[in-house]
């Protein structure tokens, strides 16, 4: 079983699906910003961040070479980004359900050499404070699909990070 994990995280395929899910995810974002008016908060555009990070990451990956070594650090570096995201949206759920009360600026926080909201504002300008989000399917909330999402594949790459490593010799 651990062999055909392993075997499957080497894949391109592998590597393929996490690009597609994460370009799902921001194609989701847009869909709802843009035609359905649901304009992004600070807290909204740091998750969209992490899921370009961990899409880039993937996006490498699968061209590249597959050794233990590479597989480690790509699983570590996902898994990383999953964390981050993970925060993120734990505190857009608390905001969303009043049991966090965090500062959510127009200001996205980005360093000058980082500027995304600057280069890229239709992705990543913030456009509204946070409150809500919307609503996806069956009363499941965008909060609420986020931190299911990145905490599944937080647990998903660690678990693949690991058994990378343990099994190097093999």
């Amino acid at each position: 079983m651990l062999n055909k994990l392993i075997t499957a995280s080497q894949c391109a395929k592998y590597w393929v699906m996490l690009v597609v899910l994460g370009l799902s995810l921001e194609g989701v974002a847009l869909y709802f910003q843009y035609v359905l008016n649901e304009w992004p908060c600070v807290l909204c555009i740091h998750v969209r961040i992490w899921v370009l990070g961990f899409t880039l990451v993937a996006l490498l990956t699968a061209f590249v070479e597959k050794t233990w070594v590479v597989c480690s650090v790509a699983h570590g570096l996902i898994a990383l980004m999953m964390i981050g995201m993970f925060e993120r949206s734990w505190i857009l759920l608390g905001v969303e359900r009043g049991t966090i009360f965090a500062e959510c600026s127009m200001d996205s926080g980005l360093p000058s050499w980082f500027a995304l909201d600057k280069w890229f504002p239709w992705l990543f300008e913030i456009k509204t404070t946070c409150g809500y989000t919307p609503e996806l399917l069956l009363g499941v909330t965008m909060a609420e699909a986020l931190l299911v999402i990145s905490g599944v594949m937080t647990l998903v790459a660690s678990g693949l990070m690991l058994i990378s490593i343990k099994n190097r010799n093999e």
